[in-house]
Parts: C-alpha cells; structure tokens; sequence
C-alpha cells in the first residue's frame, strides 16, 4: 500500500503519486483506488530517491537514467538468452559428435555453431 511504501522510502505519499504521475514507478492496483508496491517498486523509488537527493539529479535527468538502466538491463537479459542458445547448440553437436565419432564432419560444415551476433532490439531516444 502506498502508506507503508512511503514509511519503507521515507518519502511522502504524494511524491510516490508523482513519480507514478511521471512514470517513473509503476505499481500494480488493487481496484481503483489502492496502489500496490512490490520489492522492486520499492528499490527503484530508493534509487530515484538517492539520484534527486544524494546525486542532484533532476526528475528528466532520473528518467532518462532509469530508462537507460532499463535498457541496460534489459540487453543483458538478451545476451543471457542468447549465450544460453548457443551453449545448448553447442553441447548438442559435441554430444552428436561423442555418440558417432567416426562419423566425418563435411569441410563445408563448421564444428560449432557460431558465435552469437548480439542483437539490440531498442533504440533510446534521447
């Protein structure tokens, strides 16, 4: 409830309502009324928290960092995926290779797979 997220971020409900009102926090709703924080709702108001008072950021400068950390995040978890792939494709081709090893490999046919290419799905803009 926004009461207790805002004694957990010793911060004043109505800053939480403006941070949602910016889109800065999301939290879940329970009906129309009640706003419902969850752990990470609750570490990204400290992080904004710590950005605009310990740092001096303003609130664009904090969502532009926020969504930039986002974006970070969220590349990773797409190179975490895709590296996981590859090692899957890769383990596949070296167990084919362990059950049939006279099996000979074709000069035009590559050993392992190749290494992933990363892909970045977003742009920020700035």
């Amino acid at each position: 409830m926004i009461g207790v997220a805002a004694s957990l971020c010793n911060v004043h409900p109505q800053t939480l309502r403006q941070y949602e009102r910016l889109g800065l926090v999301v939290p879940s709703r329970a009906g129309a009324k009640n706003r419902l924080y969850s752990e990470v709702d609750i570490r990204r108001v400290q992080r904004i928290q710590r950005l605009t008072q310990e740092m001096g950021v303003n609130l664009a400068g904090v969502e532009l960092i926020l969504r930039l950390l986002d974006d970070m995040e969220e590349s990773r978890r797409d190179i975490e995926l895709q590296m996981e792939e590859w090692r899957q494709e890769v383990e596949r081709r070296v167990s084919q290779l362990l059950i049939h090893p006279t099996v000979p490999i074709r000069k035009d046919d590559t050993l392992l797979p190749a290494v992933p290419r990363f892909r970045h799905r977003r742009k920020v803009d700035l």
